[in-house]
């Protein structure tokens, strides 16, 4: 059967603000924790970025793009076009509205902005699987989501 303290966490999550607190006494150390704000650098954001690192280090991932033949540059243009247009929104909503124009909650303002970016980027990951399917076979999907990984928490460390 529950303990006491665990009816009181579940009956915390479900109350609403008419309610009047009450005061509650704690015995153990595990209630009395506090919430710390979240480090921006951890375990996780570091084995991303080394992950994305190694593995475009070991696969050539730079002159493997460049210079081979098999990519299939129709699909890869494609894919590139709408990755520039999903970085080019993301740096739209950032620069601009958030640093220049001071707000924060820019998807309200422009409820399409994350929309657009989403379906372009998912129709961007489709061409880049497809156009760079001929070269890393069944692995590429494993190599472009852990350069995306790397990309983003590379980016969430600058800002």
């Amino acid at each position: 059967m529950a303990e006491f303290s665990e009816f009181m966490k579940l009956r915390r999550r479900f109350k609403t603000n008419d309610e009047p607190e009450e005061e509650e006494k704690t015995a153990g150390p595990d209630e009395a924790v506090e919430l710390k704000a979240s480090a921006r650098i951890n375990r996780h954001s570091v084995f991303w970025i080394l992950a994305s690192v190694a593995l475009t280090y070991y696969v050539d991932f730079f002159s493997v793009v460049l210079n081979h033949t098999d990519i299939h540059s129709w699909w890869f243009s494609v894919g590139l076009v709408l990755l520039g247009l999903c970085l080019g929104l993301a740096a739209f909503c950032i620069v601009y509205l958030e640093w220049f124009r001071g707000i924060r909650h820019y998807e309200q303002e422009y409820p399409a902005v994350p929309a657009v970016t989403t379906a372009a980027f998912i129709a961007a990951s489709c061409s880049l699987n497809i156009a760079l399917w001929p070269v890393w076979s069944f692995f590429t999907p494993v190599i472009l989501f852990t350069q995306f990984m790397g990309m983003v928490m590379l980016i969430s460390l600058l800002g």
